[in-house]
């Protein structure tokens, strides 16, 4: 199964329905579609697993600040109508539009001449970096995206502008008051030591978190363990998933990441054991 995939409702390349459709070719029992800061993906994706039989988790990915750097949060199991998180989305999404705009005239003043209008043809739903980083591959400016990332977009970048994000005990509570399962996704990749991550996540379990993603397509082996052993340690469940994105990371199989990935049957049940626990449907 895959507990984290992403659509073209927000950065993905494959279309919602087709994310499912994929999920069951692999063979997967369950799937969760997670896109960033939207739920727009989630109703074409549920209406295609009920068609072909797969298990669907309504899902999103919240970028968070943290200290010492943000941090991503999970919600799975999401309602069909979440309104405070729709209405949080939707100020984010006016942030992460305004700061599109100001990506683009850095860019203009840098003498990389892209519309705003040419960004709204390049993408197909919520706009973000991988967006703007193809488009300026299409225009000639960049070689890669890799290579749009190093030179304009990422932290350091000629042309970054920092995002407007809620704070990660905000995202957490958010998720957590529309009875989401709430998830700190791929702790692997933020850089920390175990005894960094550890702080973190008691912190947000005071919260409201209820787990970490230990199962992770960038996770080595060892650091699996380590996260299997914190949330042990910790009592908090396990989730996992590929972060599958399509085409834009094409070394990302969905359900098994980059080749090694396996995310066994007993995460889902265990997940929905502990949403039986705090009386949640599933």
């Amino acid at each position: 199964m895959d507990l984290h995939t992403h659509s073209t409702a927000s950065d993905g390349t494959c279309a919602p329905a087709e994310v499912v459709r994929l999920a069951h070719e692999a063979g997967l029992a369950a799937v969760a579609l997670t896109d960033h800061d939207t739920v727009d993906g989630l109703a074409e994706a549920g209406a295609e697993a009920a068609r072909i039989g797969i298990e669907f988790v309504r899902g999103c990915e919240l970028a968070a600040k943290s200290t010492p750097r943000t941090v991503d949060i999970l919600g799975l199991w999401l309602p069909e109508e979440p309104e405070r998180l729709t209405g949080a989305l939707a100020w984010l999404i006016e942030m992460r539009e305004e700061r599109n705009r100001e990506i683009i005239r850095t860019l203009a003043k840098l003498g990389v001449p892209v519309s705003y209008e040419d960004l709204l043809a390049e993408a197909g739903g919520t706009i973000g970096r991988p967006h703007i980083a193809k488009l300026l591959v299409r225009t000639g400016f960049a070689s890669s995206v890799q290579d749009a990332f190093d030179v304009f977009l990422k932290r350091g970048g000629k042309a970054h502008v920092p995002k407007t994000a809620l704070s990660d005990e905000e995202a957490v509570e958010l998720l957590k008051s529309e009875g989401a399962t709430v998830i700190l996704a791929h702790p692997g990749i933020y850089n920390l030591s175990i005894g960094e991550i550890e702080p973190l996540v008691k912190r947000l379990k005071g919260h409201g978190l209820d787990g970490i993603e230990a199962r992770y397509t960038e996770h080595a082996a060892n650091k699996t363990r380590e996260y299997l052993c914190l949330a042990e340690r910790l009592d908090l469940v396990v989730s996992g998933g590929s972060d599958f994105h399509g085409s834009i990371k094409p070394g990302i199989r969905i359900g098994v990441g980059k080749g090694n990935l396996t995310v066994p049957h007993a995460v889902l049940d265990a997940l929905k054991e502990h949403r039986a626990r705090q009386g949640l449907p599933v």
